[in-house]
């Protein structure tokens, strides 16, 4: 037990010597200052802008509101009326010692905030954000309440609060399997006809996995123990469904039986704080099973995930196949979950790469490539790489991570700040914001940077007395002594290798032997790693800079589409200079621009569609103009183009594993550009069994009145493989199709050519044949009544004209008239 206790203080091993000069108390103070006014402008922006509301919408400078704003899918089920932003926020302005602030909070929550509202929510996000922020405000606010000098009037009102919450959730455990659904109505929860929910079949291993630190700590809090019962269940389950072979679990699991619906398994997305929480649990619990699952899970991570420095996701039932050539920055959080286990070489490794990452882009794209270039380029403020920062410092006492530290505070200033607040950035490669700031950007990445230049003597708290949970909500390790482990919850022996590391806290002398430039010698490898910093080598290829506008085309679409094309540089000089180079590095790419002499014309034709909602009430007079894609069914070639009813694919931005594939079936399917390619969501939504796709633009306020109409573009890849038609609209059209759809659930629609329009009137086509005729003469089959006459007058110009050309033609003069009249 007197380990579980220490075991984030004995990570703080002092490590001197590493590369670049400690920073002063005076640097680091300046730099706390900073961060601190950093928060009060969030912080400030939220309260005077959105407060009630659950986030602010800082572009806009007004709250959003569930419902009143457009419907941006999954994204939109961590808000539930409940002002998500101000209880996620509550610890973290203990920690930042503004506890006047704290204590106006409270009682706002307290007076302001309800929790039975008739909104489904995510049981993951309202567990981590929502639970652990009351958690943490509850043991904060104790902590203060026995110093004597303040809330002396707190009654454990928000550990109530988080009660009620838990029994709100609770339902959403009521599966065969014991794995929670992943959504709950928070008034009638999961089976009630009016919950709206619990037709889900399928969970994430996170989803279900992430609930034991909250749970087991509303348990122990509050003495009802089945909270913690429920979380172990599910983690149980987990745990027994492993792949036996590879000690790997899936991304995604179905609640009901327990079978693998994903079987993909890495330590990002879908699974990443499954494995966190184990370890995590241990700390917390006291239990050593979550320990021993943990180091088995370990042992196959870094056997078959971890090729250092990346760390690539595999399939379980063949771990020695990588299912995907990129990687999504969730796992950033990683390298400090290595600390923690005190297998530093790795997590120096990792942390270096995602460093070199942000160097390249400023901020972590939300999913990159093994090449190190962008596969998605949003950033929504996540703090993973903070975190891992914060976890290296306190275990190396490297300055070289104060450094780091001081970039992203820089950065977020730089790039994200905005008059109210900070916005999330919506593409890293141009630097364009999205209108939206996450609860968890106050509740995570403030905590980790102030805690990174603060001394413990500066905290009002002994910061080792707690564990982070994965929304860096603090809950005191002391829990570990007010209930002994659950016996019922056994694992048995594994084959494994136990290391150094397994059961014991990391050592200077063990991570550094005789040598405290050990850290810096690992970095060093990987310093030059996506070729930013290195010096520029001498090069018979000239480059040039091409400006990239959002057009709605990747990169390299977009060269393609001005006759360019992208030729590695490898193979022009490797005829002169062989296949191999001495200055060659893994994961660094030259290239040079070819130009390719092409018939294009100068500026192709986009042939505008339209999406016509053809069932009542709108019977065809609702239009909504949208543009074309280069791939799958050409509408202009189809009479009577595509009809079907409307449907929303779960996730809404198609980019993962279709969850509503039999609700999609004969549909036309309804998706949310961003996060992956256009042929990616094609494909996967005409294999749900779709007819059709609509893709509806990401970026709100757009639309065809003020945005040219582009063409989508395919994935690089083949797309003869997608036959059904895509169209994509604008937000603002969008929103008018998915308001339809909410009000009317049933909306058929037609996917057709602009000039094809049900009900426009087309214009007759009238032939006129001119001919030669003496005043009033007709010939067979002419009436007066169906004959135009145009009358010639025959002039003297005419007649001159005539004699010297020796042509009897005659001229037709019209009357001059008004340009700004005429026809």
């Amino acid at each position: 037990m007197a380990l579980l206790a220490v075991i984030l203080s004995c990570l703080v091993i002092g490590v001197t010597g590493q590369d670049g000069q400690p920073m002063t108390a005076e640097e680091k103070s300046k730099i706390r200052d900073q961060i601190l006014e950093m928060f009060d402008h969030a912080y400030n922006s939220y309260m005077d802008y959105a407060y009630p509301a659950d986030e602010l919408m800082p572009l806009s400078c007004r709250g959003r509101v569930r419902g009143l704003e457009p419907n941006r899918g999954d994204i939109d089920d961590s808000l539930g009326k409940f002002s998500l932003t101000l209880i996620d926020s509550l610890d973290t302005l203990v920690l930042l010692n503004k506890l006047d602030e704290f204590e106006d909070a409270v009682r706002k929550t307290l007076r302001d905030v309800r929790l039975d509202n008739d909104i489904v929510v995510s049981v993951f996000e309202t567990n981590i954000r929502v639970l652990g922020g009351l958690l943490g405000a509850h043991v904060m606010a104790g902590v203060l309440k026995q110093r004597g000098e303040r809330m002396q009037w707190y009654r454990d009102e928000l550990l109530h609060m988080a009660k009620e919450l838990g029994y709100r959730l609770l339902p959403a455990f009521n599966t065969t399997s014991g794995l929670p659904y992943p959504r709950v109505n928070l008034r009638y929860g999961v089976v009630n006809p009016l919950s709206r929910t619990g037709t889900e079949s399928d969970t994430c291993t996170a989803c279900a996995g992430t609930m034991i630190l909250e749970f087991a700590a509303l348990s122990r809090l509050s003495g009802d123990t089945i909270f913690e019962e429920h979380a172990r269940k599910a983690m149980d389950v987990l745990w027994e469904k492993r792949q036996r072979g590879s000690d790997l679990v899936g991304t995604v699991i179905n609640i009901h039986n327990g079978d693998w619906v994903r079987r993909d398994s890495g330590v990002g997305a879908g699974i990443d704080s499954y494995y966190e929480y184990l370890m995590k649990a241990y700390i917390l619990l006291g239990d050593k099973v979550y320990l021993e699952r943990f180091n088995t899970h370990y042992s196959a991570i870094m056997k078959y995930i971890s090729q250092p420095p990346l760390l690539l996701n595999v399939h379980m039932h063949n771990p020695t196949v990588n299912v995907r050539s990129w990687m999504d920055s969730l796992l950033a959080f990683f390298p400090g979950l290595q600390v923690l286990r005190g297998d530093l070489k790795p997590a120096i490794e990792t942390h270096e790469m995602l460093y070199q990452v942000t160097k390249q882009h400023n901020f972590l794209p939300e999913a990159f490539t093994t090449e190190f270039r962008v596969h998605w380029g949003q950033h929504p403020l996540r703090p993973e790489f903070a975190e891992s920062t914060y976890f290296l410092y306190k275990a190396t006492g490297d300055p070289y991570y104060l450094k780091v530290g001081q970039s992203i505070v820089e950065k977020l200033n730089a790039h994200a700040r905005v008059p109210c607040g900070f916005a999330a950035v919506q593409d890293v490669r141009t630097g364009t914001h999205e209108d939206r700031m996450d609860s968890f950007f106050l509740a995570e990445m403030f905590k980790y940077l102030y805690l990174l230049f603060s001394e413990k003597s500066q905290l009002p708290i002994d910061i080792d007395d707690y564990i982070f949970t994965t929304e860096a909500h603090l809950l005191p390790v002391s829990l570990s002594t007010t209930q002994p482990p659950c016996h019922t919850n056994n694992t048995e022996p594994q084959a494994h290798e136990d290391d150094l590391f397994s059961y014991s806290c990391p050592s200077a002398q063990t991570l550094f032997p005789n040598n405290p430039t050990f850290a810096k010698t690992i970095r060093d490898s990987y310093k030059y790693l996506t070729g930013v910093g290195r010096a520029q080598q001498a090069s018979p290829v000239r480059g040039i800079e091409l400006p990239l506008h959002d057009t709605g085309l990747e990169p390299v679409e977009f060269l393609k589409s001005m006759g360019i094309s992208l030729t590695p540089l490898t193979e022009l000089i490797s005829a002169s200079q062989g296949s191999s180079s001495q200055h060659s590095h893994k994961g660094v790419f030259k290239f040079k621009l070819v130009a390719e002499v092409s018939q294009t014309p100068e500026h192709e034709e986009v042939v505008p569609l339209i999406v016509q909602l053809i069932s009542p009430p709108f019977l065809g007079r609702t239009v909504l103009t949208a543009g074309p894609a280069k791939f799958g069914m050409d509408l202009t070639k189809q009479e009577h183009g595509v009809k079907g009813s409307i449907v929303k694919s779960v996730p809404y931005t198609a980019c993962g594993y279709i969850e509503n594939a039999v609700e999609l079936q004969g549909h036309i399917a309804l998706a949310l550009r961003g996060e992956c390619m256009f042929a990616a969501k094609a494909r996967r939504l005409q294999e749900a069994g779709a007819v059709g796709v609509i893709f509806i633009d990401h970026r709100e306020g757009s639309s065809s009145a003020e945005t040219p109409l582009f063409q989508m573009v395919g994935d690089g890849e083949p797309t003869d493989d997608i036959t059904v038609p895509l169209v994509f609209l604008f937000s603002k059209e969008g929103a008018t199709l998915t308001g339809a759809l909410q009000e009317h659930h049933n909306v058929d629609i037609l996917l057709l050519p602009k000039e094809k329009q049900l009900g426009k009137e087309k214009a007759e086509k009238l032939n006129i044949k001119f001919r030669l005729a003496k005043e009033g003469e007709l010939v067979e089959g002419e009436t007066e009544s169906t004959t135009f006459q145009l009358v010639l007058e025959q002039s003297e110009t005419d007649t001159e004209a005539a004699s010297l050309t020796g042509d009897n033609q005659k001229t037709c003069t019209f009357p001059q008239k008004d340009p700004e009249n005429s026809p």
